[in-house]
């Protein structure tokens, strides 16, 4: 998939041009760790294909899901970090096969230089990732876990694009910031109103 399929620039095709001339492209597997917490960030991700999933771990190692990056999105905490030579506070891992083109930081301070519709890229970014992590906030807050399993379920499958999912009640805990057990109740109940259908490793919404 070329750059000019996923990204919207208002202006003619010569940032695309730049961002293929400076960028380097790397796959990941599904369930790889593309940048750790505390890891100094050198290069941007833009994401060309597939998806990330955006985590951060408190101090007993317990982790709570940020955001999705999807194609044609970058993470704007590595643009913060980055153009403020300063480390990563979140960890970023590959939802599935997912094929990034970074961009050296350096490259990234040019560009903002020379184009302002790649400012204005940022802009809009920062904007998405604000609302996301006010919804987040507010389920933390004020949803019952019960709603935020099944919201979390629902964009997974989004994410997906598939209305069944192979994980563990183990990965859910995990990403939710819960216990097992309490996903493992909250699943059996959501299939006893007919919401999912669960198998060995896999939810299916109904």
């Amino acid at each position: 998939m070329e750059l000019k399929d996923i990204i919207e620039f208002k202006s003619s095709p010569l940032i695309r041009q730049k961002l293929a001339d400076f960028g380097f492209a790397k796959t990941f597997s599904e369930g790889e760790t593309i940048l750790n917490e505390n890891a100094y960030i050198k290069a941007i991700p833009i994401v060309t294909n597939g998806s990330i999933r955006v985590m951060r771990t408190d101090e007993d190692g317990r982790e709570i899901l940020l955001y999705y990056i999807k194609a044609g999105e970058s993470c704007i905490m590595s643009f913060l970090g980055g153009m403020h030579h300063d480390t990563s506070k979140v960890k970023a891992i590959a939802e599935e096969e997912t094929e990034i083109l970074f961009i050296p930081i350096d490259k990234v301070n040019l560009l903002i230089k020379e184009f302002p519709e790649w400012l204005d890229y940022i802009f809009r970014l920062y904007h998405k990732r604000f609302e996301e992590l006010l919804e987040v906030v507010n389920a933390v807050a004020f949803k019952k876990m019960d709603e935020r399993l099944l919201n979390f379920i629902k964009k997974k499958c989004e994410i997906t694009k598939s209305q069944t999912l192979y994980v563990t009640h183990e990965q859910l805990a995990h990403e939710l910031g819960t216990a097992r057990v309490v996903v493992s109740r909250l699943l059996k109940q959501m299939e006893d109103e007919g919401l999912v259908k669960l198998g060995r490793n896999k939810i299916s919404l109904m």
